[in-house]
């Protein structure tokens, strides 16, 4: 059973490149293994990430990040079974949205800012979605 899995957290402390490193190093070491596939959005001091896989893999994984010091304000913004993946080619694709047309940000939300709190998961999903087919997701495996 595959499921997908949307959430949003703050950075815990500042958000250094380093931090982002370490985050998607650590995705991209032990997620192969797990069969958990996905992106991670991150803008200013907000973090937005997809997991997709088997439903125990992704459930596990997702409580470890809310116990995750790095994370606070975890917040589940959408949850489903899925019949095939939709980031399939990414062990864990990155998007800075800093380097993002603030246009495409304004076209789902109120304010040009990644503020997942503030707009609901299908909202948050087809940023993702759009994001994907303007080919701004790095870090495709494959």
């Amino acid at each position: 059973m595959l499921v997908r899995l949307l959430y949003a957290s703050r950075a815990a402390a500042a958000v250094t490149p380093e931090t982002i490193e370490s985050i998607l190093a650590q995705s991209r070491a032990h997620n192969p293994a797990l069969g958990i596939t996905g992106i991670l959005c991150h803008g200013g001091d907000v973090f937005m990430q997809v997991l997709e896989g088997g439903r125990g893999a992704v459930n596990t994984l997702y409580n470890t990040i809310v116990r995750d010091p790095r994370h606070a304000e975890v917040a589940l913004l959408h949850y489903e079974e899925v019949p095939e993946r939709r980031f399939a080619g990414w062990t864990m694709g990155q998007v800075n949205l800093a380097r993002i047309n603030p246009s495409l940000l304004l076209k789902y939300s109120e304010k040009p800012v990644l503020d997942p709190f503030a707009v609901s998961g299908r909202a948050s999903m087809a940023l993702l979605d759009e994001l994907m087919a303007t080919a701004q997701i790095v870090g495709r495996i494959g």
